[in-house]
């Protein structure tokens, strides 16, 4: 699986818990530029990735995710 295609997949990811269709990853967007995504929104966002990519995230690729670019390279190794 390419970049691309797990960048087009996670945008699908954000756009069901965001409830919204406007937002445009890149690889340095993170939670400060995206309103609402807190704590629980991070939970979504990774159990949700683990279950449509079926992957299981150690702790620590968790603990390295400080933006969507590093959360693309986690589901690269594992996939």
């Amino acid at each position: 699986m390419t970049q691309a295609e797990i960048y087009r997949r996670l945008a699908e990811i954000f756009e069901d818990v965001f409830l919204r269709d406007d937002i445009v990853l890149k690889p340095h967007t993170s939670a400060a530029d995206i309103a609402g995504w807190d704590s629980l929104k991070q939970i979504d966002i990774i159990s949700t990735a683990q279950e449509r990519f079926g992957v299981t995230f150690t702790t620590r690729d968790l603990d390295g995710l400080t933006c969507v670019g590093d959360l693309v390279r986690a589901i690269a190794r594992r996939i």
